[in-house]
């Protein structure tokens, strides 16, 4: 009776909270694709250009294949969640099916009870069994045995009327995700459609600019000198500040050095003078006086060992230079939140450029090199820092401002802003808008964002929650 009971309460505290993980579960799923929608909705207010020139539809095309690359990413992962959520309603379904053959058990078991009661439902013939018993012990027995009877037959209408409550809920559940399946679905399909239209505009886009060729090597001639010129740039001063701890190393050595050659010279000359001072006194000591007044010396004053000069102390091996503790803590928490980093524009953005070399997908004979991403954003859109760090310069190229921000032995770097809010020396936290990105006269605010390992250059997306 009492494994009875435990049997019945494991099933009842169970069951709700299996239910509870499984709407838990749609739910997260739920926001997650909210979240991304909201994201691929606002990409997807950033229009492109009416203007028909290359620069434009060159830019035109980096937008749409940006949305088309996310449109891409939400539709899998809107279709992984399909996926999921099937696996999630034929779980619940055996779920189901399980509770309702459990609950046809209690019925038959509770049935039988009442069936039972039934006949034997008389106070006499309890009594009459109760009293019939040939042993004070047999009959204490029956007393409890007629007292457990009557406890079970309420635990299987209890246990009936719960199962039955189970069931109710379970088919909630499997409705709800069943209606969750179908928005996905709905979603997959709006999703197509959109991308659809996107691929047409692309197609549009590359047919127009196949026929400029030339016009598109000249324009990419001119973005790449433009490029290689900021890069150099960039170089510069990353090796200055990566030249900076070394010099400080290198100071602190010197001077280490001199403090000990002064320390050697000081200790040098002190044993020097002791060395004159003890061989005066044996001279003096060595000599006696003899009667008369006539002396002579019974013995000579040893001759002084000459000092030896002192040695210039040797020069201790320098050290590789080290990071202090401050920058290992900082660049040990920045390597930790690697795929966890801000997207450092504010608003609605778009990937329009990737890293490293890549071939333009549509056009012949274009390849592109990038040192890090191109993001665009809306007009009025800010550079925000990805981390914790100092600023450590701020530059012009072609009249708009550049930042670079330390964090440990990485560096960010932020190209192309109009104007900036941060002075060099700023400590900065992520998130903390540095300045604003650029639009030029076709509507684009693009921000370039490097990102370095002292010299050493990364993908920034790998770094980037997205």
């Amino acid at each position: 009776m009492k494994y009875l009971v435990g049997l019945f309460l494991w099933a009842v505290g169970t069951c709700p909270a299996v239910f509870a993980q499984s709407s838990k579960k749609i739910r997260e799923l739920e926001k997650q694709q909210t979240e991304l929608q909201q994201q691929i909705s606002e990409s997807e207010t950033l229009l492109t250009s009416t203007k028909k020139d290359v620069k434009s539809q060159l830019s035109n095309l980096a937008l749409l294949s940006g949305q088309i690359e996310e449109r891409k990413k939400y539709l899998a992962s809107v279709e992984s969640d399909v996926k999921t959520v099937q696996r999630e309603i034929t779980k619940v379904e055996r779920e189901l099916n399980q509770l309702q053959k459990e609950l046809a058990e209690a019925r038959s078991r509770y049935d039988k009870s009442v069936n039972y009661l039934y006949r034997n439902r008389s106070v006499q013939e309890k009594l009459m069994f109760i009293f019939s018993a040939e042993t004070l012990g047999q009959m204490y027995r029956r007393v409890r045995y007629v007292r457990q009877y009557a406890d079970y037959q309420r635990l299987q209408g209890t246990r009936v009327e719960k199962k039955r409550e189970q069931v109710n809920e379970k088919k909630e559940q499997l409705q709800a995700t069943r209606q969750a399946k179908e928005r996905l679905l709905d979603e997959v399909q709006q999703s197509a459609q959109i991308l659809e239209q996107q691929e047409k505009e692309k197609k549009e886009v590359l047919a127009s600019l196949q026929k400029k060729q030339k016009g598109i090597q000249n324009e990419l001639g001119r973005q790449r000198r433009a490029a290689e010129q900021l890069n150099k740039e960039i170089d510069r001063l990353i090796a200055i500040e990566i030249e900076k701890p070394r010099k400080r190393a290198e100071e602190e050595r010197k001077r280490k050095e001199e403090e000990v050659r002064r320390a050697a010279e000081a200790a040098a000359a002190a044993k020097a003078a002791e060395a004159d001072r003890l061989a005066r006194s044996a001279k003096s000591s060595g000599n006696t006086t003899g009667a008369g007044g006539s002396s002579r010396s019974t013995t000579e004053a040893s001759p002084r060992p000459a000092t030896a000069s002192p040695r210039p102390a040797a020069n201790p091996k320098m050290e590789a230079y080290k990071i202090d503790s401050e920058d290992r803590r900082l660049s040990a928490v920045f390597e930790n939140n690697k795929g966890r980093l801000p997207i450092p524009v504010t608003g609605p953005y778009v990937i329009v450029g990737h890293y490293g070399q890549y071939q333009v997908e549509g056009l012949r004979h274009v390849r592109l090199d990038n040192k890090g991403v191109d993001i665009k954003g809306k007009s009025g859109a800010m550079a925000r820092c990805v981390f914790d760090g100092e600023v450590s310069a701020i530059f012009q190229y072609n009249g708009l401002s550049n930042v670079l921000v330390r964090h440990g032995n990485y560096i960010s770097v932020y190209c192309n802003l109009s104007h900036v809010q941060i002075r060099k020396g700023s400590l900065l936290k992520a998130r903390d808008i540095i300045g604003q990105i650029h639009t030029d006269a076709e509507g684009n605010t693009i921000l370039h964002f490097q990102l370095r390992k002292e010299t050493a250059k990364l993908n920034p997306e790998a770094w980037l929650k997205r």
